[in-house]
């Protein structure tokens, strides 16, 4: 009988593999179904972020995020003044993009209007997918689109309601990360519903 499948040797997305820090973002975060309305909104705000970077280059920031956005609480967000989100420009733990700031208590403010439409942000975006994740079984990297129709509809969607840096790219990404559509490979430790982050010895 084979032992225990060590961390580092356990098969993954590819982008996940090297890197400890999107390692463990992987296998506790990517893809699982998200529900709640505060950290549905971080995602979005945070893959808008990411626009021209890297993934890691928004997740080593996210506490930093975490902190000066009020933890993503949307109604404290939305009532930032410009004052606090001038010093937000001057946070060297935030990418200091001034447009990407200033999305940030907009997109809040969209969010307020969306739940007061739809009951909260968490039944909004899911109705896009019929409340089930969309299951793409990809064998390679190369497969997994950056964007699809579904992205469309839900950037023009969003866009339409007040929302910045939400383009079908980053939607698509955002869909991703919180589980509407399960884009790990075939052969990812976290690709069956059952296997999902099941612990691997370190």
């Amino acid at each position: 009988m084979s032992g225990p499948l060590r961390a580092q040797d356990a098969p993954r997305c590819s982008w996940a593999r090297q890197d400890p820090l999107l390692q463990r973002y992987h296998d506790e975060e990517w893809g699982l179904p998200l529900h709640d309305d505060r950290r549905l909104f971080e995602c979005l705000i945070l893959e808008g972020a990411q626009a021209g970077l890297s993934w890691r280059t928004v997740l080593v920031r996210r506490e930093h995020y975490r902190a000066a956005f009020h933890d993503f609480d949307i109604d404290r967000v939305a009532a930032m003044s410009d004052a606090e989100l001038a010093r937000c420009l001057l946070n060297p733990g935030l990418i200091r993009h001034r447009q990407k700031i200033e999305a940030t208590r907009r997109n809040a403010q969209a969010s307020q209007q969306l739940i007061r439409q739809h009951g909260s942000l968490d039944r909004f975006f899911w109705s896009f997918v019929e409340a089930q994740p969309v299951d793409q079984p990809w064998r390679t990297a190369s497969e997994v689109p950056a964007s699809t129709p579904l992205s469309d509809q839900l950037s023009k969607t969003l866009r339409k309601a007040g929302f910045g840096f939400v383009g079908s790219t980053i939607c698509y990404a955002f869909m991703q990360a919180i589980g509407m559509v399960n884009d790990h490979l075939a052969d990812c430790i976290c690709r069956h519903p059952h296997a999902v982050h099941t612990p691997v010895v370190p």
